[in-house]
């Protein structure tokens, strides 16, 4: 890692940290490259799983099984990271996990069901250690949420150009074998990454001797916060194409919708790029809320598909957009950001909550349940953070 010694015209090229010397361009550029291979299995999750399930090697009720294991099993290696593991020779680290992750990829395509179950739940490992070097690093910085933002830009815009590579090149040609090579051969790209990334992390203040400490009570509730606000998006968002045929739309409508959805994150992450450090992470929320709260009104009735295309864009892009500010909202909670350290697992916690959560709401007809489910979530999640905002000492506020 780069020092800094004194104030001067060297340090507009740094990246500055809340705790420690700053960083340079170029690692943490790497770093939020590590962060991008960790996740990017999930832009094109469910077609791969799909894709075994019409070969018969997944069973259609162990596509989310899949997903969920997947998801939790990274969110606690993440979190459990962040709370034993120092910060320390994350190089040799992240080179390790990398190729754990791209021999999972491999080992998938000569499996069958719970095989395959218990590889996709051992991917979660690679995934979560990779994601908690991007997130250690996110969390130190003093601007947390510019950081999270160019994460999600650069993890979107990557997501978005795999699927199409997907659904243009690899499946058609290749099947689903080719998709899961795809991505293994992707992943190996860490192996050069690895290099760049600063090996060590300074501490965050109060760390203990076992590793980066648990957070305090605040910043628990500031977790339960995150994990219950990104459930909600998630309960709703995997029954997009059931709530369409119950808007008498097609799967074909679903689909565009997702596509416009997906593209709209990219600006939308990059406005939260731009805003970061400008704008006040409550009245975002406030204002994501309404919205999501709003498109998942239009999805209640028989829309022409125009508004459901239109509804589903928009909440792409101010989902992602108020995403990032989750991080910040938790360093307010936990000046001492233990807590900012945990939000990452926090996040995949919750989105594998919601889905799970989702499918005890609905049957084969009638999938709006999960919109009164998803209301209910974002609103206590809304709630909580209130409390937090509004009950801070002067000092953390």
């Amino acid at each position: 890692m780069s020092t800094t010694e004194a104030a001067g015209p060297h340090e507009e090229h740094l990246v500055h940290e809340a705790f420690g010397p700053a960083f340079t361009p170029v690692e943490a550029g790497a770093t939020i490259a590590m962060g991008v291979v960790s996740l990017l299995i999930a832009g094109v999750l469910a077609v791969l799983l799909g894709g075994l399930a019409d070969e018969h090697r997944l069973s259609a009720s162990d596509i989310g099984v899949a997903a969920a294991l997947e998801a939790v099993t990274m969110g606690i290696v993440a979190g459990l990271s962040g709370v034993f593991l120092k910060p320390r020779r994350l190089r040799l680290l992240g080179v390790g996990a990398t190729l754990a992750l791209a021999l999972l990829d491999f080992a998938t395509i000569r499996l069958h069901d719970n095989g395959i179950l218990a590889v996709r739940a051992m991917a979660g490992v690679p995934e979560g250690l990779l994601l908690w070097i991007t997130i250690g690093m996110i969390a130190r910085t003093a601007v947390s949420e510019r950081w999270s933002g160019v994460l999600f830009t650069a993890l979107t815009a990557a997501q978005l150009a795999v699927a199409t590579a997907f659904t243009v090149i690899v499946l058609p040609r290749f099947g689903v074998n080719g998709g899961f090579v795809c991505l293994a051969v992707v992943s190996l790209i860490g192996l050069v990454i690895a290099r760049f990334i600063p090996d060590h992390y300074p501490p965050l203040p109060h760390e203990g001797q076992v590793g980066g400490g648990a957070p305090p009570m605040r910043g628990w509730i500031a977790l339960i916060a995150t994990f219950i606000f990104v459930s909600s998006t998630g309960a709703v968002g995997i029954y997009l194409v059931p709530l369409a045929h119950q808007a008498r739309l097609t799967a074909g409508v679903a689909a565009t919708a997702v596509s416009f959805s997906l593209a709209a994150q990219i600006p939308g992450a990059a406005l939260a790029t731009a805003v970061a450090g400008r704008a006040r992470y409550f009245i975002i929320f406030v204002i994501g809320t309404a919205v999501a709260l709003t498109t998942w009104a239009v999805y209640g009735f028989a829309t022409p598909a125009w508004l459901f295309i239109a509804a589903t864009t928009v909440q792409g892009f101010v989902g992602i957009f108020i995403t990032p500010f989750l991080v910040p909202m938790t360093i307010d909670a936990d000046p001492s950001r233990r807590a900012a350290v945990q939000s990452g697992a926090a996040q995949l916690l919750g989105g594998a909550f919601g889905p799970f959560v989702a499918s005890t709401v609905v049957d084969d007809s009638h999938a709006r349940g999960v919109l009164w489910l998803g209301a209910a979530l974002a609103l206590t999640g809304m709630a909580i953070i209130a409390w937090l905002r509004f009950t801070a000492r002067p000092a953390e506020a």
